[in-house]
C-alpha cells in the first residue's frame, strides 16, 4: 500500500499527450507532448505566436484541442463534461497578466469572492482566509483597499492571492511580470520560488521574460511557431549548458538569430 500511494505521488500532475490546437485550418500547435511533475516549476517559452498561451488556455480547459489530450489530475479535460471540468478548474489557480482584479470590489472582496461562491464557509472562516493569503504575498492590511489604489506589483500579487484562495494544486501564471518594472518583476520572482518552495505547489509559468525564466523554472519547454510545437525542453542549466539550435541560444543570450541566406 506504501509502495503504491508513493507511485501515485510521483506520477505526473500535467500530461499533455499529441495536442493539436487548430483555429479554423489554421494549426498552431502539432502533436505537443510533455508532462508537469509535482511541485515542479515548468516554464513555457517562445516568441511571439508560438502558442504559448493558446497551449495554456488548453491546459486550464478554455480551449478543447482538435486532437489529443490534456490529463490534469488524473482527468482527461479534453474529454470532460462540464461538471468534471468545473471540478478539475477548482483545483487550479490562474494568475492572468492584466491580474484581473475586479475594479469595484475591495482587495479582500476580490479574493473572498470565489470562496463565497464556491464554497460554504462561513463569513467569519472567509475573512480569515483572505487574511491569510493577502499575507502569504505580502499585502497583509490591505483588504479594503480598492485596486486602483495599489501599484502595478501589488495588483499582481493581490491576483496571486485571489488565484491562491482555493488552495490550488496547480497554479498557472500568463505573462506574470509584463507591465512590471525591474524591481518588482524580481520581487514576484522571489514570491514564486518561496510559494513553490514552501506550498510544494505545482506551477506553469507562460513568459517571455528571459531574467524571470531562468530565475524560477525547474524546467523549461521552448516552442516555435514554424515548428508548431516544442524545439528545446530541459533545466535552464542544461539548456544554457548545450543548447546549439540558434533560436533556443537567442532566447537565453539575446542574442541575433541569423537567418540563412537563399540561394538559387
Amino acid at each position: 500500500m506504501g509502495e503504491a500511494a508513493e507511485k501515485r505521488n510521483d506520477a505526473p500532475v500535467i500530461v499533455v499527450e499529441a495536442l493539436t490546437a487548430r483555429f479554423g485550418r489554421t494549426t498552431i500547435l502539432d502533436k505537443v507532448s510533455f508532462t508537469v511533475a509535482r511541485g515542479e516549476i515548468l516554464c513555457i517559452v517562445g516568441g511571439s505566436g508560438c502558442g504559448k498561451s493558446t497551449l495554456l488556455k488548453h491546459m486550464i480547459g478554455l480551449l478543447r484541442p482538435a486532437a489529443g489530450k490534456v490529463v490534469v489530475d488524473g482527468t482527461d479535460i479534453a474529454a470532460a463534461e462540464d461538471e468534471e471540468l468545473n471540478r478539475v478548474r477548482r483545483g487550479i489557480g490562474v494568475l492572468f497578466q492584466s491580474d484581473a482584479l475586479l475594479g469595484s470590489l475591495t482587495l479582500g472582496e476580490n479574493i473572498a469572492l470565489p470562496l463565497s461562491v464556491i464554497t460554504s464557509l462561513s463569513p467569519e472562516t472567509v475573512q480569515w482566509i483572505v487574511r491569510m493569503k493577502l499575507g502569504m504575498v505580502g499585502l497583509g492590511g490591505y483588504e479594503n483597499h480598492t485596486p486602483a489604489e495599489l501599484s502595478g506589483g501589488m495588483r499582481k500579487r493581490g491576483g496571486l492571492a485571489r488565484a491562491m484562495a482555493l488552495d490550488p494544486k496547480v497554479l498557472f501564471f500568463d505573462e506574470p511580470s509584463a507591465g512590471l518594472d525591474p524591481i518588482n518583476a524580481a520581487e514576484l520572482a522571489t514570491l514564486i520560488r518561496a510559494l513553490n518552495r514552501g506550498l510544494g505547489t505545482t506551477m506553469v509559468v507562460v513568459s517571455h521574460q528571459v531574467d524571470l525564466v531562468l530565475d524560477i523554472a525547474h524546467r523549461v519547454i521552448m516552442l516555435d511557431r514554424e515548428e508548431k510545437g516544442i524545439i528545446a525542453a530541459g533545466t535552464p542549466e542544461e539548456l544554457r549548458r548545450s543548447a546549439q539550435d540558434p533560436r533556443v541560444r537567442n532566447f537565453l543570450f539575446r542574442t541575433p538569430c541569423a537567418k540563412e541566406k537563399e540561394t538559387g
